[in-house]
């Protein structure tokens, strides 16, 4: 039976670090996805106003879709896509990067594609002057790299609300009985809410695993109004929002197998937040592989398997977000 990796989280994959960096006093936060070698990556965006970064790099027919070195998250709207400088800065230092033709004097280029989402008015002092923080943040984050890492309030979503529910940063893993891993990383700063209106219960809870976030459960008869958005920003009312999510896989992949697995991993959101992929919502995902398992049979049969599982993680991942951070906010 699949079961989650060691740690339950997105480095159970070998060969992936993870490293977070927060400004208490601005209320924001960066968290960075560090392979040990450049990966091949896709991504999907599904949210009305997204931000991000070298995201076109990523597709179909570019140069550098399986030389990526890095995947930043963070806070701080468009002001945060500057976090990426900084992990390039740490990737540069290593002497990491993508060079076409190696030349003495000339550094290679490292590749960070990277997402924000919008923290800019949940009180923190955003007066910083003509420097935004996020370059250096994003050097301290790439720096901390490491397996462990803090749920809930922390990284990204430092500063992130999830509905009406303090929103933070989770991430769980799935390992099959026939060895692939597949991992999830999500900052949740969803407008809608992520938990069934007038329960305690997740929209993830059928997803859940040895109670990972609480074990909640609808009471038996449980119904809603179609137009009960329950513990969401407004009910309803758009306002700045964004789930920012990462996939790691170690299976054998194409590019279009993973762009497909990144497709399918959007179902994870809609199974954790109601209403998502809304007209202001930046939702969006990376997915990477490492490259490093065969999976078995046939290969539409695997990538079907692989989306389902990344998209049941990212559902988990979101939940358990969200619970750490309540937790770490008194809620029992």
């Amino acid at each position: 039976m699949a079961r989650p990796g060691t740690r339950n989280l997105i480095t159970d994959i070998d060969g992936i670090s993870v490293g977070q960096a927060e400004d208490a006093r601005i209320g924001t936060g960066v968290t960075v996805i560090v392979p040990d070698c450049p990966v091949l990556s896709a991504i999907c965006v599904a949210g009305g106003g997204p931000g991000t970064r070298e995201s076109d790099l990523l597709s179909a027919g570019r140069l550098v879709s399986d030389s990526v070195d890095a995947i930043c998250l963070s806070g701080g709207s468009a002001f945060g896509l500057a976090a990426a400088d900084g992990v390039m800065a740490g990737l540069k230092a290593q002497g990491r990067g993508f060079t076409l033709v190696p030349r003495p004097g000339v550094p290679p280029t490292p590749i960070v594609p990277a997402a924000i989402l919008y923290d800019l008015a949940n009180g923190g002092d955003k007066d910083w002057g003509d420097t935004a923080p996020y370059a250096g943040l994003g050097r301290k984050a790439f720096d901390s790299a490491g397996k462990s890492f803090n749920l809930g309030k922390a990284g990204a979503a430092f500063g992130a609300r999830a509905g009406l529910a303090p929103g933070g940063t989770g991430s769980a893993s799935i390992v099959t009985k026939d060895g692939l891993t597949v991992g999830a990383l999500a900052a949740v700063n969803s407008f809608g809410s992520v938990r069934m209106p007038g329960s305690e219960a997740f929209w993830a809870w059928p997803f859940e695993i040895a109670g990972e976030f609480g074990g909640a459960r609808p009471e038996a008869g449980f119904a809603f109004d179609p137009e009960d958005w329950g513990a969401a920003k407004a009910n309803p009312s758009p306002r700045e929002n964004t789930t920012l999510a990462c996939i790691a896989l170690d299976a054998v992949v194409t590019h279009d197998e993973i762009q497909r697995i990144a497709q399918m991993a959007l179902s994870g959101m809609a199974r954790a937040i109601r209403p998502v992929f809304a007209p202001t919502d930046g939702d969006v995902i990376f997915v990477i592989s490492t490259q490093k398992r065969e999976a078995e049979g046939s290969r539409a049969m695997a990538i079907a398997r692989l989306g389902e599982l990344a998209a049941g993680t990212l559902a988990r991942a979101i939940a358990r977000g969200v619970y750490e951070a309540e937790r770490q906010e008194g809620r029992p």
